[in-house]
């Protein structure tokens, strides 16, 4: 099955679209990203955070690149055991983020891109409102693959939400 689906991602692939960021491109991603710095060493459990972010490409600068300004909203949620009852811990992220997209390689379908966030992480804890909310920063590289014109797929290295983040994205 692995090999099937290694083979349909380079068919794929092949018939894809030469793509570079560009002033006015917009990108819509929709991810699922695995591990995290929120929470600790207590933590019992923990689901995988899911995120929706938007970019639109704003300046060229030199390297040869494009610099892209967006939002981000993303969830969170951590799970703790004890041995009288149970925590829940909620987080919501809302921030901006900015990011160089390289355009130097010359590989098609491929857009690679490092960048910063700065957001406010809101805590809820039980469902018991705002508790220890504060604003945070978090950096991160990814790529993307463009499988035609309008629809790649995506992976995010960061520090922060999640150490790796996966998903799709829609550009327009």
């Amino acid at each position: 099955m692995k090999n099937i689906f290694c083979l349909l991602f380079i068919t794929i692939g092949y018939f894809g679209y030469a793509q570079e960021f560009n002033i006015g491109t917009n990108n819509i991603n929709v991810g699922v990203g695995f591990g995290g710095t929120f929470g600790n060493y207590t933590t019992s459990s923990q689901n995988p955070g899911y995120s929706v972010s938007f970019e639109r490409g704003i300046w060229e600068v030199p390297g040869p690149g494009v610099v892209s300004l967006g939002a981000y909203l993303g969830t969170k949620t951590y799970k703790y055991d004890y041995t009288f009852g149970n925590d829940k811990w909620n987080y919501t992220i809302i921030g901006i983020r900015g990011a160089y997209h390289y355009n130097g390689l010359e590989i098609d379908h491929l857009d690679v891109y490092a960048g910063a966030m700065f957001s406010y992480n809101i805590l809820s804890y039980n469902g018991a409102g705002n508790f220890g909310s504060k604003p945070g920063a978090t950096g991160f590289v990814g790529g993307r693959w463009y499988f035609s014109n309008t629809f790649a797929a995506f992976a995010e290295a960061s520090y922060g939400v999640a150490y790796l983040t996966v998903g799709a994205s829609l550009r327009f």
